[in-house]
């Protein structure tokens, strides 16, 4: 039965799925207004640390206004009575009777700690801050399961959407070459958030997310998700990027043997030009006869195609999750591997004792790596590095490694990474079918 059906059916029950919302920023206030115009769900609970921004959300979707409160006794009945609730807590708001807790902060640490606490209430988790997922995904996929619940990435991004391609290229046997985005901002390695704010207050974002996406942190994040969730490799530190046009991604993403950029095939990458805010896979499909249909088809004379959806819809498509999650237990994504890491990189000389400000700050941004050579290498997981203390100096354009720096030990993201790691056994250096370590990379580090 279809969703739409099914979510009819829920909201004629006068059961709505019922979700907790953490965060009411661009991404939250925007899934507020989009689940107000779907049946069978609804916005339960929303925490926020500016509550006056949660009960603006509401409004703006045409909400009653909440019941805003910190007694736990008061925020549940009023859930279950089907009035709206807000509070400051988010870790309050876990323990609510709510079915999926979405967590839209954009904060690693704070998504982090909330998967975990709604997962220990017994809580559905889903992530719209994939800078969590591509430092400790693994391990909340795995708590997850083992828990009976479930963890996942919410649809609208990048990463969900491409992997319905390659899931789609693959059912239908042909060999994925390349899955990646088109990138949307101009890359400029060294933005920060005092340069860009007037434009991000234009925008309506938060600076700092804004650096994430133009400093080219955000894809990089974006490409680690899709690969940990599809098994796909890292063509190469940082990826290639080039420039490509939709027409041409079949002729630029394949292998230099064929004329295009790749080292090999099966692999993340992304391009700059007109191919965003699109999606796109490239495969490769040897058999003369559908190769004929394929280009009767107008897909291209072969053996390379690209599949190629011209859009995503960010929190707009996010609630499809919910329904996923809660109707059929399964995630839209979550890492089935750990092929791929997000490693920071210094934006500017680093000297002892500077602290470092996080993603979308002044002094690191995020390169993707193959998660073998990152752990053997010993560099930082973006995702861990927020209050860092360096010990040394690191030039500019280096990444950071941990003999260099100072890790904050006393969060939920780093207990977290503590745990993955001795679960793919990185902390005794390498060797596990999780976090595979190419041949390449014992002998030396590629560009």
């Amino acid at each position: 039965m279809a969703y739409l059906e099914r979510l009819a059916e829920r909201a004629r029950s006068s059961r709505p799925i019922r979700i907790g919302l953490v965060g009411a920023g661009q991404m939250g206030t925007g899934f507020i207004a989009q689940v107000g115009r779907m049946p069978g769900m609804e916005i339960a609970a929303v925490a926020d640390i500016e509550p006056d921004r949660a009960v603006s959300a509401y409004r703006k979707a045409g909400r009653i206004d909440p019941l805003l409160s910190d007694d736990a006794d008061r925020l549940s009945e009023a859930v279950e009575d089907g009035r709206p609730v807000v509070t400051d807590d988010a870790e309050l708001l876990v323990r609510l009777p709510v079915d999926i807790v979405v967590e839209a902060s954009g904060v690693p640490e704070v998504a982090a700690r909330i998967a975990f606490n709604a997962l220990l209430a017994g809580r559905d988790i889903a992530l719209l801050t994939v800078e969590c997922d591509v430092t400790v995904g693994l391990a909340l996929a795995g708590l997850a399961r083992r828990m009976g619940r479930v963890y996942t990435v919410c649809r609208g991004d990048e990463p969900v959407e491409a992997l319905r391609l390659v899931d789609y290229a693959r059912t239908l046997g042909f060999e994925v070459v390349c899955a990646g985005k088109g990138k949307n901002n101009p890359l400029d390695p060294q933005a920060n958030p005092d340069v860009l704010a007037e434009q991000a207050r234009a925008r309506g974002m938060n600076p700092k997310m804004l650096t994430s996406f133009v400093d080219g942190s955000k894809t990089m994040i974006e490409m680690a998700a899709l690969a940990n969730a599809t098994g796909l490799e890292v063509s190469r530190r940082g990826m290639y990027g080039p420039p490509a046009t939709v027409e041409r991604l079949s002729e630029v993403f394949r292998p230099v043997v064929d004329g295009g950029v790749l080292d090999r095939p099966g692999v993340v990458d992304y391009c700059t030009g007109p191919v965003a805010p699109g999606v796109f896979t490239v495969v490769r499909c040897p058999d003369p006869v559908v190769a004929a249909e394929l280009d009767y088809l107008s897909l291209g004379t072969g053996p390379y195609y690209a599949l190629y959806r011209p859009y995503h819809l960010a929190s707009v498509e996010a609630p499809l999750t919910v329904a996923e999650t809660v109707l059929d237990r399964t995630p839209s994504l979550a890492p089935t591997s750990w092929t791929a890491e997000v490693v920071a990189v210094a934006k500017r000389d680093l000297k002892p004792g500077d602290v470092i400000d996080g993603i979308g700050g002044h002094l690191v941004r995020g390169l993707i790596e193959a998660a073998g050579v990152a752990a053997h290498e010993g560099l930082v997981p973006l995702g861990l590095a927020a209050g860092a203390t360096l010990l040394r100096e690191v030039p500019a354009g280096e990444p950071l490694t941990r003999d260099a720096v100072a890790l904050r030990d006393d969060t939920v993201i780093a207990t977290l990474r503590r745990l993955q790691d001795q679960w793919t056994g990185e902390e005794k250096g390498g060797g596990s079918p999780l976090v595979p370590t190419p041949a390449w990379a014992l002998a030396g580090t590629r560009a």
